[in-house]
């Protein structure tokens, strides 16, 4: 039987064994890298410093855990990436506030050409991205690393609370930090495809952000309304009845370099504005969209990745917007159903990042196919 391209484990983040089980779960083969992906009631303080091998320890909390089955909520999920197929080198950010590009910049130069003296032999390479997902900072971080990463494909995830929108933690080793982000460039000899999918498409229905906040993501005025009120009347709906529902239904999305992207809406402040998961500005053009069947979407995106090699596994990062009309369709198990049939793990996100964007209401990944010619 051929060896696991991932090894991957999973328990409920109340068992008091549940670190011991992952590592266990894991096993004694050297990792280069190993991904927690955690529930905010999981016990991060007990966290060990390593599971076994010594490799590194990166991680996040989660708004849900994508295991083995698809959707799950309350687990801890660990991915490690096996030392005989993958090289790895992490850098934390421990101040998004005070971001400064240039050195980040050089230093991602350094460590990328130091991982490719590693293994100049192994072809394949993208950089993972986990962040706070309360800093308001995932646009410009990442528009600062795809400058320092050049052709290396990046994809992350911005860390959650459930839905509670309180403490998002990233994880290095044992360190639970806050305004802080961790990036990893992995190396392989594994044949790799970073990719973005959403179920949205784009309808006639435009309007004009016409007051804005964008450095807290707060839009007071659309087409010089109250924003809340337009937003509702284009709608049809009362305002009254705005919920994360609604938005995760109706989304509006922005046209940037001929694509369309997803800027969610997070919830309706006191006073009637809107707060968005992504940068916002005054000027912007935002575009009503409406949701395709999640279910076909899915299978279908995610097939096109199977031409014509299957990958043997996915990590993906998937907006918490998506689970949320999954659970009030009733779609959830069947979107379970297809990722679980696809090989994804990887959590509910407050916010994703694609290249040199961050993006809301898609799932994010990178397809990890067996060691070969590239598919």
């Amino acid at each position: 039987m051929p060896q696991p391209v991932l090894h991957i484990a999973q328990a409920p983040a109340a068992d008091p064994d549940a670190w011991d089980r992952l590592a266990r779960e894991l096993g004694p083969e050297p990792l280069a890298l190993v991904i927690v992906l955690a529930a905010p009631s999981a016990p991060l303080e007990r966290m060990p410093a390593g599971f076994g091998s010594g490799a590194p320890v990166i991680g996040c909390t989660t708004a849900g855990e994508i295991g083995t089955n698809g959707y799950t909520e309350d687990t801890i999920v660990a991915i490690g990436l096996p030392a005989r197929d993958f090289s790895a080198d992490t850098l934390l950010i421990d101040d998004l506030a005070g971001l400064d590009p240039d050195p980040l910049i050089s230093t991602l130069i350094r460590r990328r050409a130091a991982l490719s003296a590693q293994h100049p032999d192994w072809s394949h390479e993208f950089a993972f991205l986990l962040v706070d997902g309360l800093s308001y900072r995932e646009d410009a971080l990442a528009s600062v690393l795809a400058t320092g990463l050049g052709p290396v494909p990046l994809f992350g995830g911005s860390a959650a609370d459930g839905t509670r929108f309180l403490e998002t933690l990233v994880l290095q080793g044992t360190r639970r930090l806050r305004n802080a982000a961790v990036v990893a460039l992995v190396r392989t000899r594994c044949p790799v495809r970073v990719f973005k999918l959403d179920h949205l498409r784009p309808t006639a229905t435009r309007m004009v952000v016409t007051d804005a906040d964008p450095a807290r993501r707060i839009v007071r005025r659309i087409n010089a309304e109250p924003a809340a009120l337009e937003y509702a009347r284009l709608l049809g709906r009362d305002p009254a009845q705005l919920t994360p529902f609604t938005f995760a239904a109706h989304p509006v999305v922005v046209r940037v370099g001929g694509h369309h992207h997803v800027r969610a809406i997070r919830q309706v402040a006191d006073n009637g504005d809107l707060v968005f998961y992504s940068a916002i500005a005054e000027g912007m053009v935002l575009t009503l969209a409406e949701p395709m069947d999640m279910e076909d979407h899915l299978r279908r995106e995610l097939g096109t990745l199977s031409s014509p090699t299957p990958p043997a596994a996915i990590i993906a990062c998937d907006c918490v917007l998506r689970r949320m009309e999954a659970e009030e369709k009733q779609k959830a198990f069947a979107l379970s159903q297809v990722l679980a049939a696809h090989r994804v793990v990887g959590f509910s996100t407050y916010g994703e990042q694609f290249s040199a964007m961050h993006v809301n209401q898609t799932l994010t990944g990178v397809a990890i196919y067996p060691p070969g010619p590239t598919p």
